[in-house]
């Protein structure tokens, strides 16, 4: 090649850099790229369907025949699976995003809050019962503000165990209640056991919040 057309090649191939745009492989360009990707990740789906299944958990108490009780407990189980699939999946496919974490509590809340308001709503959560209801609402929206405040600090609250099982307690209660008078049909003693349950849940319910307060209580102090 002759001294004039190396010239002019490398000529061309300055123009072409100078030319470009932001280049598309750029850190924070992955970064958005990735961030797009994980909005439509399965998790984040998974995490979607649960929030879309509590209007359309709701609707069915509107409809006072044991069909819709059964359609209602259906829509509840595969909401608390994918409560499961949801963090396991995104943990082990590595597919951890900030959406995903702000909206896994808050589709377990609506959740559980919708489902004790209908229940109470339809009478199947009455008289003193209704007392188990709201020591469980008040808890959830008291730990999730100390939660936020907390989280202003960058300090984290662990998960304990026995949290875990107030949430499986909570939502086999929830699970039986939701089968109602259709599951007094086959098992007579459906709603009585999901009313005992739903009082093991706010005592439980009672103590990891006090569990949490504690562990938030000196950052509170200080501040």
């Amino acid at each position: 090649m002759s001294y004039t057309n190396k010239r002019a090649t490398i000529d061309r191939t300055r123009l072409d850099v100078h030319t470009l745009p932001v280049s598309a492989c750029s850190p924070l360009n992955v970064k958005v790229h990735m961030s797009r990707k994980l909005i439509y990740s399965l998790p984040n789906i998974l995490t979607y369907g649960r929030i879309a299944a509590v209007p359309a958990l709701a609707v069915c108490f509107y409809f006072p025949t044991h069909t819709a009780r059964w359609i209602a407990l259906v829509i509840f189980a595969l909401a608390a699976i994918t409560d499961f699939f949801d963090g396991y999946l995104a943990r082990i496919w590595q597919q951890q995003s900030a959406l995903g974490r702000m909206l896994d509590p808050i589709a377990d809340k609506l959740l559980v809050s919708v489902c004790l308001l209908m229940l109470a709503w339809d009478n199947t959560i009455g008289e003193w019962s209704i007392f188990a209801a709201i020591i469980i609402l008040c808890r959830e929206i008291l730990v999730s503000g100390l939660r936020e405040f907390l989280a202003e600090l960058r300090v984290s609250v662990p998960v304990t165990k026995l949290a875990k099982w107030k949430t499986t307690v909570q939502l086999v209660a929830l699970g039986f209640l939701l089968a109602g008078g259709a599951g007094d049909v086959i098992f007579p003693y459906t709603s009585s056991t999901g009313i005992v349950l739903l009082w093991v849940a706010a005592i439980l319910t009672l103590y990891t919040g006090y569990d949490y307060f504690r562990a938030g209580i000196g950052h509170l102090i200080e501040d």
